[in-house]
């Protein structure tokens, strides 16, 4: 699914424009951004849970050569699913399958 395609969903869910759903859902996503880069988790209960991980500096091996490589320390977003979520998926997709 790509963000069309949810623009299309959202809009004909809720009533609104498309151009009024496009706008609600960058918001949406601009939001979680700013939040992350700010340091602050945002958690959206039944969903899951937007978190920023600290990634240690390490030495790594480039595969292809083989030769050592220094990444330095990095922060990574992360997404845990919540349980409800887990759920919902495993449970639609035991249907789908028989």
């Amino acid at each position: 699914m790509t963000k069309a395609d949810l623009v299309d969903i959202v809009a004909q869910g809720t009533g609104l424009t498309k151009l009024e759903t496009e706008a609600v859902i960058e918001g949406f996503f601009n939001s979680v951004i700013e939040s992350l880069k700010n340091g602050k988790g945002i958690e959206i209960r039944g969903f899951g849970t937007y978190k920023v991980k600290k990634k240690n500096a390490r030495f790594a091996r480039n595969p292809k050569t083989g030769e050592k490589v220094f990444v330095p320390e990095h922060f990574v977003p992360v997404f845990k699913f919540s349980k409800d979520l887990k759920v919902s998926v495993d449970g639609g997709m035991k249907e789908q399958i028989g």
